[in-house]
């Protein structure tokens, strides 16, 4: 990398600029007691420097004291927040990594929570001055600029603050296309070393991981454009757009799996409504084929944090996306992403300015995934309170959705018992009966609010389907949850009252929480009940509800259906009653059976329809009907007769 023959030869700059080119050791005479020291991000860290100042402070244990170093997040080495050097250095921190967390909790460093779109205004208004800053950067070009390559972030608020810049020169670092450039007249001291960077690799996703990859790929559109962070389930959600089209990307950090969707021509950003054309990152961990893909790229704008983090900036795109990930959230809606209950563990980092920021996108996405355990399932990462001492880095309204490997859960504009009933649902099956209990003595839903525990409460999602009716209409059907009681009380409120009277043969209007109980308290080994569904956005809509409950004496199973008014006539009715009848069929059951009143005329035209064996007996108003399960006839066209149960 950069190796562009009309470039400077680094002799040709030693006898142009004597005085920068020095030895490390007198490079960092420039550092005093009680300096304010600032080191380059992640991959983006200065090695050899960085532990060539461990090197001198050995050899010269009292050329400074009390030197605090200032830092985003380091992956190498950092001698600084050792013990033995604790006299000379005090680690300060912006986020935790994992060789910091230690010394961070034990109180031999420093963490400063804060969002770090901010950090630059920190360094440019002088709440923090940075007397030396220590960075890496790319060989200088014939005009003598230099690229910060991989680290831009809130190292060039540092180097354009500093009052002295020290440099290590490595023709391993990209020369990254946006803010990344400072020129050399514009720093102290040159030292020139070569070594690779360091490097990050992806976490090989399991198949939790790709659940939930799977899950957050749905929410996706084709012209989207995104930000996710770094990590298995990160990946696994990369991993799974490869359908997409058009994506853009704007985010924090440019990973593998971002550069792997652009070689595919996933990511085009052509549709993205800022820095149109440009994938827009602000630094980047990965491996070396994405160093040097990433360099000298036109398509690719690092820029400095406090533009790409900017809140305002992101609400601009008007089809932001934003993925990020949590250690805990509760069943309000609060996530925590810094600690564990008093143990500062990360920090509040960008998720919080993309998260806010897609909220106030005129059509943005944000969305939280994170395993449903922790501790190889001896814990939940859903708790009915956030941990006594934990960071709330999201409130309640800064998360729209949240996936789980079970499922999705849609929390913007929900009350608190529906937000806390979608997230028990995506909890891990063994502590929904903890979470619904908790739930109830804090309030947050029904007291008298049940859940089918064990296998018969699993949800089965490989049941979920698409079909379009005879009338061009697009339906999911799927089983019913228990967070659905929201959907079903609008939906069955929707009912004339003949259609509620022939479906229930009863004139009883009302849909209280104990009669909508009944419906989304679904042993699914006993009964099946499906609910077709419209998507409007990002609201579901339900106009027709299938269901069966098997009678295991004779192996049958009585049928019922109801379709929305305005959408009978339509050929929902229709596609319930069948696929309801294949899954029956699948389940080894002999036949339905149905009361039916004789004036439904629509949904005997159903059944007749079917094609199946039929026995039919009246009793007084009321047809008793057997269907017997074997090769249907060949079907006639059906007529528009066939949506009311």
């Amino acid at each position: 990398m950069n190796s562009s023959s009309g470039n400077p030869s680094m002799k040709e700059l030693q006898t142009k600029y004597p005085d920068k080119f020095v030895t490390v050791d007198q490079a960092f005479k420039c550092i005093h007691k009680g300096s304010h020291i600032f080191t380059g991000t992640a991959c983006g860290e200065p090695q050899y420097l960085v532990g060539a100042l461990a090197k001198y402070i050995d050899s010269h244990p009292k050329a400074f004291f009390g030197a605090e170093v200032f830092h985003i997040w380091t992956l190498g080495v950092a001698p600084y927040a050792e013990e033995k050097f604790r006299r000379n250095f005090r680690y300060n921190s912006f986020f935790i990594s994992d060789n910091t967390r230690e010394a961070v909790n034990e109180g031999l460093a420093d963490y400063t929570p804060i969002f770090l779109s901010q950090v630059p205004g920190l360094f440019n208004n002088k709440y923090i001055t940075i007397d030396v800053a220590i960075v890496q950067v790319s060989p200088p070009d014939h005009n003598g600029f230099m690229s910060l390559g991989i680290s831009v972030d809130v190292t060039k608020a540092a180097v354009e603050n500093a009052s002295a810049v020290i440099c290590q020169v490595n023709s391993n670092m990209p020369r990254i296309h946006g803010d990344s450039f400072i020129n050399i007249e514009d720093v102290d001291y040159v030292i020139v070393h070569d070594e690779p960077l360091l490097q990050y690799e992806s976490s090989i996703s399991d198949e939790l991981a790709q659940k939930i990859g799977r899950y957050v790929a749905r929410i996706i559109e084709d012209g989207d454009t995104i930000q996710v962070g770094y990590g298995s389930i990160p990946n696994a959600i990369l991993r799974n757009l490869g359908h997409k089209k058009d994506l853009g990307v704007h985010t924090e950090l440019l990973s593998d799996g971002l550069v792997d969707l652009m070689k595919k021509g996933v990511i085009n950003n052509s549709k993205k409504t800022l820095d149109t054309g440009k994938t827009v990152a602000t630094f980047c961990m990965g491996t070396q084929s994405t160093y040097e893909y990433i360099d000298d790229n036109p398509s690719i704008e690092f820029r400095t944090i406090d533009y790409t983090n900017d809140p305002l900036n992101i609400a601009n795109i008007r089809n932001i996306v934003a993925i990020n990930s949590a250690l805990e959230i509760d069943l309000t809606g609060q996530a925590s992403a810094e600690s564990l209950g008093k143990t500062f563990y990360s920090g509040i980092g960008g998720q919080a300015d993309f998260m806010r920021g897609a909220v106030l996108s005129p059509v943005g996405k944000s969305i939280l995934a994170l395993p449903s355990t922790a501790e190889n399932g001896k814990v939940s990462r859903i708790l009915p309170s956030i941990k006594e001492g934990a960071g709330v880095t999201l409130t309640r309204g800064d998360i729209h959705y949240v996936v789980t490997e079970y499922g999705i859960a849609y929390l913007h504009g929900k009350n608190i018992r529906e937000r806390a009933m979608q997230l028990i649902f995506i909890a891990h099956p063994d502590f929904r009966p903890m979470l619904l209990e908790k739930a109830k003595e804090l309030r947050l839903v029904y007291p008298d609010q049940v859940c089918v525990v064990g296998k018969g409460g699993e949800y089965p999602e490989e049941l979920e389907t698409v079909r379009t009716t005879k009338d061009g209409l697009d339906l999911l059907l799927r089983p019913v949850k228990m967070s659905d009681e929201p959907l079903l009380k609008d939906f069955f409120y929707s009912l004339s009252a003949d259609s509620i009277y022939k479906r229930f043969i009863s004139w009883r209007e009302d849909m209280p929480h104990d009669r909508l109980q009944q419906f989304i308290l679904v042993d699914y080994t006993k009964q099946l009940l499906i609910i077709a569904v419209l998507k409007k956005g990002n609201r579901e809509e339900v106009v027709g509800l299938g269901e069966y409950n098997i009678n295991a004496k004779d192996n049958t199973a009585e049928i019922a259906f109801v379709v929305r008014d305005e959408y009978q006539n339509r050929g929902i009715g229709t596609e319930l009653l069948t696929y309801l009848s294949q899954l029956a069929m699948k389940r080894g059951l002999f036949a339905f059976t149905a009361e039916i009143l004789v004036d439904n005329t629509r949904m005997l035209h159903v059944l007749e329809k079917m094609g199946f064996a039929a026995e039919k007996k009246l009793e007084e108003d009321v047809y008793l009907i057997k269907l017997s399960f074997r090769e249907p006839r060949e079907r006639k066209s059906l007529t528009s007769k066939d949506d009311t149960a």
